[in-house]
């Protein structure tokens, strides 16, 4: 019989001011295997978890239930706390009890309490059933692979090359840069792009372990964290290779308008690129109007792509610095200078003579062509009036998009992309370079729209993850993945094509014909397992047996409560 241990946070108010924990505690110790149940403020704090390793210690417990948060960022803490104590691992069960009761019914006091006593009785009852694991390793291939030649894919690819870890750049066009290549300053600080990008193309020309592939793309890609298989197409010619990790900076482009404020109709009417071309050349105009939020912010493309306004306060300070008497106007919606040094550049060019109106989503600017320029009309939402202005050029500032292609990439990477086409992080906070797919990882304007220092440092970040595995030269798979209990499995198949990682094939045991589960592949995802019409799929630490446990400890909890 397992003894059980089941510690109850209050989380300071967060569980405590809606959950009776002291009630949930008393109830705890009354459940079938419980030996001990306690309770502390915050069970994460050092206190916290010096009192359940020495509670673990004292009761000889052989399980460890922990009713708390979230798992998500707790569960590796206490189940390092288990370890310490010597209990194994995966003899750990976490209860949410905050996310699924306090926070969710903070104005239902009595039936959050009621709820978390569920939770718990159904946690233990599982908990009892755990049985110790092992956890797997598999080797990692010392060679990386960056899609993306741009200002991010290039700081990753030199970053790794440096730590000295073979590196091969993917590039589909002829030269490494990306946008960098059209834009000759970046703000805010007005920084020369041209030494910043040759510095890092010279760092991986020159070292032998970097492998530049130009007008180039993924055409297969297979295998897993640490042996993934890709095939490239590189002109005439396919190439092969393995890699252990591989990082997505396949960037963003900026949107080319379609059928606005007479874009490809009125010459004058341009896009930033455009502009930065001409002001690269010298060619600074006598008078602008900037529009603002073209096409984004809008049904169809909600969201905000966040560097426009920055690319607009540089340009314009560009032209001011260049002709001081050069009349400059912005028309926004809301000006989205983030960070303090944005925000000085935003004061400098007020100061300077720079214009600002504000117009509303409903009545945008209208435009005309004039034998000079083009002249705009617009309502002014801060004077409640109609303005007219006029201006040698028009330029359209339009959000980045995803690049073509991403929806293929996604797939032969088996990572998701988000509703704009942009590649979905693992978590935005949590795990903001990686995917959730192991060994691949993501930076700069492939994952959201992102200025140069970002992406710079999304490089750095993404690199360093990247090198961890490849300089362990392992990586540990966590036992949470599927097994086959190969009498059972009667070679459907149902698992994999079921499987969405591509972990299950068909194989031959024992001259059985089964199922067989590459560990380092599977994530644990539990689809296998629903599609087995044998039982034969379990889900180490998820089994049927277990599952089956907590449905009946809560159709128990409930009849007891509707006795009383």
């Amino acid at each position: 019989m397992q003894r059980v241990g089941v510690f109850v946070c209050h989380c300071g108010h967060n569980i405590g001011s809606v959950v009776d924990v002291e009630k949930v505690v008393e109830y705890a110790k009354q459940l079938e295997n419980v030996a001990v149940a306690d309770h502390n403020l915050y069970s994460c704090s050092e206190e916290g978890l010096g009192s359940i390793k020495k509670s673990i210690r004292e009761n000889k417990l052989d399980v460890v239930v922990v009713a708390a948060c979230t798992p998500r960022t707790h569960e590796p803490l206490f189940r390092r706390a288990c370890e310490q104590a010597g209990v194994n691992k995966y003899l750990f069960e976490f209860v949410n009890i905050r996310e699924h009761c306090s926070w969710i019914h903070a104005k239902e006091k009595e039936a959050a309490t009621e709820k978390a006593k569920r939770l718990i009785a159904m946690g233990v009852a599982k908990a009892s059933l755990l049985t110790p694991q092992k956890e797997g390793e598999a080797s990692v291939i010392p060679v990386a692979a960056v899609i993306g030649g741009g200002i991010a894919g290039l700081t990753a690819a030199a970053s790794l090359v440096s730590q000295g870890i073979e590196t091969h750049v993917i590039e589909k066009e002829a030269r490494l840069g990306g946008l960098l290549n059209n834009i000759s300053v970046i703000g805010p600080e007005f920084v020369e792009t041209e030494p910043l990008i040759r510095r890092l193309k010279e760092d991986l020309e020159r070292s032998p372990q970097a492998h530049i592939h130009l007008e180039s793309r993924i055409v297969e890609l297979g295998g897993f964290i640490g042996n993934f298989d890709i095939k490239i197409a590189e002109g005439a010619k396919t190439t092969d290779f393995k890699v252990g990790a591989i990082i997505v900076a396949t960037g963003g482009r900026e949107l080319e308008p379609t059928n606005v404020y007479g874009f490809g109709k009125i010459p004058t009417v341009i896009t930033q690129m455009e502009l930065e071309k001409r002001l690269a050349g010298g060619a600074a105009p006598s008078s602008a109007i900037f529009i603002q939020c073209v096409e984004c912010r809008q049904p169809g493309r909600e969201y905000c792509s966040r560097i426009c306004c920055n690319v607009t306060l540089k340009n314009a300070l560009r032209i001011i610095r260049s002709n001081p008497n050069a009349r400059v106007t912005v028309l926004h919606r809301d000006i989205m200078s983030y960070g303090t040094t944005a925000e000085r550049l935003y004061r400098e060019a007020s100061e300077s003579g720079v214009s600002f109106m504000r117009y509303g989503l409903e009545s945008p600017p209208k435009i005309s062509e004039k034998e000079d320029g083009a002249s705009v009309e617009v309502f002014d939402e801060t004077l409640n009036e109609n303005i007219g202005i006029s201006g040698e050029i028009v330029v359209l500032a339009t959000p980045i998009i995803s690049q073509e292609g991403t929806a293929e990439t996604a797939k032969l990477l088996k990572v998701p992309a988000d509703k704009n086409g942009f590649f979905l992080e693992a978590h935005v906070k949590l795990r903001p370079v990686e995917f959730a797919t192991d060994g691949v990882f993501i930076c700069g304007s492939a994952r959201w729209p992102s200025h140069v220092t970002e992406c710079i440092a999304q490089g750095l970040a993404a690199a360093a993850k990247a090198a961890i595995p490849i300089r362990g030269g392992k990586v540990v798979i966590e036992a949470i993945t599927a097994e086959v209990d190969v009498e059972r499995c009667a070679a459907c198949g149902n698992c994999v094509l079921a499987c969405p990682y591509e972990a299950i094939e068909m194989t031959v045991i024992d001259g059985k014909r089964c199922a067989k589960v590459n560990e380092a592949q599977c994530k644990g995802c539990g689809t296998c397992v629903a599609a087995c019409p044998n039982d034969a799929m379990q889900q180490k630490g998820f089994t049927t047996r277990q599952l089956g446990a907590m449905i009946d400890a809560l159709i128990k909890n409930c009849k007891e409560e509707a006795v009383e």
